[in-house]
């Protein structure tokens, strides 16, 4: 995260005017929500409930992708998740996605673990997501 730059061109102006050309500005967001936030599991959750698994328009947690929330002192979380196959090419990207939402949401050290025991099957989806695909 950081700063992000807007910038907008002005449509033709009359000669004599001063407000003319290309305009910036910058909108500093915060790198952590304000405040001191005391993590919870549900909190945790609901940060990846935004992740999707770029193949199949599901959360992570929906899919059943969620092992374990570890949530220690100073808001540092440790979660062990899964994926799909262990051959998926977007591992490494949806880890950094989880990784992402919840130091959005709040923490200040994430260390995810992609563990394969026990291995993800279709039985781990929630009913909604099941129903969303047709299972």
């Amino acid at each position: 995260m950081g700063m992000k730059k807007i910038f907008s061109i002005k449509p033709d102006t009359p000669a004599e005017s001063s407000d003319k050309g290309v305009s910036f500005k910058k909108f500093d967001k915060s790198e952590k929500p304000t405040g001191n936030i005391e993590l919870t599991d549900e909190i945790v959750y609901d940060a990846l409930k935004t992740v999707y698994d770029p193949e199949i328009p599901v959360s992570i947690v929906d899919l059943g992708l969620i092992y374990d929330v570890a949530i220690s002192s100073g808001n540092n979380v440790n979660l062990k998740m899964t994926l799909t196959t262990p051959g998926c090419g977007m591992g490494a990207m949806i880890a950094g996605q989880a990784e992402d939402a919840i130091k959005d949401a709040g923490a200040n050290n994430v260390l995810v673990e992609v563990v394969w025991d026990p291995p993800w099957n279709p039985d781990m989806m929630s009913d909604e997501a099941k129903e969303k695909l047709g299972i």
